[in-house]
């Protein structure tokens, strides 16, 4: 007769870590340090393309160029007068924390509500060539009587001046403003009754005409676009009579 055999089972709740467990263990670690890597590199190209965007979307809706004021001179001969306004001049400034603005990369673009013009600076050689008669020394005088006394000059070009420029930045070759720089701009609105006569202020010539007509009671538009940042505009309508001013303020 055989003995009864009993058979017990173990009950053993502890795991055994096998190699298995750890290959796994290390993929999870490696995936999640690649991971991190990836969204770090990409907040930070993210980042920077944040501060990018809103630096140029500063740029673009900021206005760098302010016109302080305006003021209309006319042609005379002798003690004869114009009738109309022949030459503006505009103080430019730049605005609180604008970058530097290169003004061979502003257009001004001047109607009198029946002719429009889009004049670019003198020494700027890109849009209808050279001005007539410009030079790039400082001798701004000499552009000026280009400007007014050359045929077609006032209907493309402007020429400046610098007013203040503390840190002597600015030429007729070079002219960059910056802050702090105060430059009058000047453009030719000689009509043909202007052209009739022979001075200008301090110039004298042959007057060639702009084709504009700034009598008494004109509406005026400018626009100074410039390369990066809002367009700055100046309307104004011209005093109702110039009576025996040679020299009228026109704006603000």
């Amino acid at each position: 007769m055989k003995a009864n055999k009993a058979f017990n089972l173990k009950k053993n709740t502890r795991a055994q870590v096998g190699i298995g467990t750890l290959i796994i263990f290390i993929a999870m670690v490696l995936v999640a340090a690649v991971a991190a890597a990836v969204l770090i590199q990409t907040s930070g190209i993210l980042q920077q393309k944040a501060q990018s965007t809103g630096k140029q979307s500063t740029q673009e809706v900021s206005s760098n160029l302010m016109i302080k004021n305006i003021e209309g001179v006319r042609a005379k001969t002798g003690a004869s007068l114009s009738s109309t306004i022949d030459l503006l001049k505009l103080q430019v400034a730049l605005n609180v924390g604008s970058s530097p603005v290169d003004v061979n990369q502003v257009v001004i673009s001047i109607t009198d509500g029946s002719i429009a013009h889009n004049l670019v600076y003198g020494g700027n050689t890109k849009s209808y060539g050279a001005m007539t008669g410009f030079s790039g020394s400082n001798e701004s005088a000499d552009n000026l009587e280009a400007l007014l006394t050359q045929s077609t000059n006032p209907t493309k070009f402007y020429t400046v001046d610098r007013i203040r420029d503390e840190d002597s930045s600015f030429s007729q070759g070079n002219p960059v403003m910056n802050t702090g720089d105060l430059i009058v701009v000047y453009i030719s609105t000689t009509s043909s009754t202007g052209a009739a006569l022979t001075e200008i202020g301090s110039t004298s010539g042959d007057l060639q005409t702009s084709n504009l007509s700034l009598v008494p009671r004109t509406l005026v538009n400018i626009v100074l676009t410039p390369e990066s940042g809002a367009a700055t505009v100046a309307e104004f309508v011209t005093p109702s009579s110039y009576g025996v001013k040679e020299n009228v303020q026109l704006y603000p």
